[in-house]
């Protein structure tokens, strides 16, 4: 009853999961990753469990073959289930079992694995391949491009509600959030995909901002922020940030001066981003003296 697909970047070591169903939640459910490990999607009468126990078997070193294979011979319900595993070398293993309603299947090669069920077409899951094949960019827009393409190709029978996109890096961090490059859900929508794509650009315009050092141009910056559907506030931030970053004291005293004119309050946080080292030495000093 949905389409996914798993995949691997060869380049940056990027894990991922994409996902769209007729099926409220479908991301919470389907989508699993672990950065240095790998990454299942697990869906068709779906058990969510294939997620954290394949998760733990990959981790213990196991390929995706014997940890999927593991798993099926422990599961009664195997012949109505259809999972995928990507691990971080890029091995895949998929199945679709015999009592997934057709359409149904999957196609898996070295770093990809496509696959769908109770769909329009068996044109499904090969779309989805050859989409994210011609795709450039990140690996979460080429994840994106693939679920397009299912969508054009005919989609799940039922209809659309839910989709997911969860990226993670190649390497893990001491902190495991750091690890999760997006972890974005659409859980009830009418255009779920298009939903999905929205908030990708927005979460790619925050993690830009949070990026920030002394190379960025503080224009560009905001322009990219606003492009990514940041509000004005929030876009200013993304120059301030970058005039901060470049020592541009004049600058970042202007910005900050518009933004408290705006919201009096937002001085208090002013004050903790100068702490942090956001902001230069003496731009609220400025800021205060210009106020009075």
């Amino acid at each position: 009853m949905t389409y996914s697909i798993v995949a691997r970047d060869a380049e940056t070591g990027e894990l991922g999961v994409a996902v769209q169903s007729r099926a409220f939640n479908t991301g919470a459910a389907c989508a699993w990753a672990e950065a240095g490990v790998g990454a299942i999607a697990t869906q068709s009468f779906t058990e969510r469990r294939y997620g954290p126990r394949g998760l733990a078997l990959l981790g213990e070193g196991r390929d995706p073959r014997e940890a999927l294979d593991e798993l099926l011979a422990a599961d009664e319900g195997r012949d109505v289930r259809q999972v995928a595993f990507v691990d971080t070398n890029g091995a895949t293993a998929a199945h679709t079992g015999s009592g997934c309603i057709p359409h149904a299947g999957h196609l898996s090669d070295a770093n990809v694995s496509v696959q769908g069920n109770m769909l329009r077409s068996p044109g499904v899951w090969p779309a989805m391949r050859e989409a994210f094949d011609a795709a450039t960019g990140t690996l979460a827009e080429r994840l994106l491009a693939a679920l397009d393409a299912a969508e054009a190709a005919g989609g799940d029978y039922r209809g659309r509600q839910a989709a997911g996109l969860v990226v993670v890096s190649g390497e893990p961090d001491e902190q495991p959030s750091v690890d999760r490059v997006f972890d974005l859900r659409v859980e009830d929508h009418e255009e779920p995909l298009q939903e999905l794509r929205r908030l990708h650009r927005l979460a790619a315009g925050y993690r830009r901002r949070n990026r920030i050092d002394e190379t960025a141009d503080p224009d560009e910056e905001r322009e990219a922020a606003l492009e990514a559907g940041l509000r004005e506030d929030e876009s200013a931030m993304a120059a301030l940030f970058a005039h901060a970053r470049r020592g541009e004291v004049d600058e970042a005293v202007g910005l900050i001066r518009q933004l408290v004119d705006a919201e009096p309050m937002s001085l208090t946080a002013f004050e903790r981003y100068e702490a942090l080292g956001l902001v230069p030495p003496g731009v609220l000093d400025a800021v205060r003296q210009r106020s009075g």
